[in-house]
């Protein structure tokens, strides 16, 4: 199997230099949307520490555009713990704390699970309240996907050899054997994944290393979960730190605010 596109590949020389250049992205993404037919922005988030970095860097890359530009944007996210919001383990419960307490986006457009049902009802739950936010898509359509990747390749809760890599008709899955804890969650499945108009993969730390170099460069029979995210007729970016890149061979752009 030939090694996928890799797309556009940005390091940074940290962490943060990287979080500030990715909030950038979002600001001028949503702009570039808002200016468009469709007048609206819609983003879907990931958590991890992605949470804070977009928020330490994104209120203040999006407060020139003012309350009214986040009034048009709807916010998802790319999966979720089935825990209460109040969790430690809730990725909209870390967003809303740290995140959406500082951007007037109307509740109504940020969409969430309701922890209270079971995996499965979730998941249709959830999938519904998507079908409704993206009506006139076949197939929700996000703007901005915002992706991780973990030391074995997941992205989102698509797991390495997990029977979810091979749904194609839902659009949200619940998954109840998670290798990671906590093993009940909600996830958005790779046609959704696949749909967006760009999908950023962020990812620092040389623990990420070795995976970025498999998922980048190597040419798998079985590809990892996040070499599986091709985006249709999207734009595929990845923002990497050095540590991160570090045993890169292909060619990447080197990015420094300093």
């Amino acid at each position: 199997m030939a090694a996928p596109a890799p797309g556009l590949i940005s390091v940074f020389s940290s962490p943060q230099e990287l979080g500030a250049s990715l909030a950038q992205l979002v600001a001028q993404r949503a702009a570039c949307c808002l200016a468009g037919a469709r007048a609206r922005f819609a983003l879907g988030l990931s958590g991890g520490s992605l949470v804070s970095m977009l928020a330490r860097e994104l209120p203040a890359a999006v407060a020139p555009a003012g309350p009214v530009s986040l009034a048009r944007w709807t916010l998802g996210f790319c999966d979720e713990r089935l825990v209460p919001f109040d969790h430690a383990e809730s990725t909209y419960g870390l967003y809303r704390t740290h995140l959406l307490s500082r951007l007037a986006i109307p509740e109504s457009q940020v969409i969430t699970i309701n922890p209270k049902l079971p995996v499965e009802e979730a998941a249709e739950d959830y999938a519904k309240k998507l079908s409704q936010a993206f009506q006139g898509d076949s197939i929700p359509v996000f703007d901005l996907l915002i992706l991780g990747v973990g030391p074995d390749g997941h992205t989102c809760s698509l797991f390495p050899d997990h029977p979810l890599l091979q749904e194609r008709e839902k659009i949200v899955a619940p998954i109840s054997d998670s290798p990671k804890p906590p093993a009940q969650r909600v996830t958005l499945t790779l046609p959704v994944l696949n749909a967006a108009r760009t999908v950023i993969f962020v990812a620092t730390g040389e623990g990420k290393a070795a995976v970025l170099k498999r998922i980048l460069e190597d040419k798998e029979e079985n590809p990892l979960p996040a070499a599986l995210v091709q985006p249709h007729t999207g734009k595929l970016c990845w923002f990497l730190d050095e540590a991160a890149a570090r045993l890169l061979t292909v060619p990447f752009e080197k990015h420094s605010t300093l």
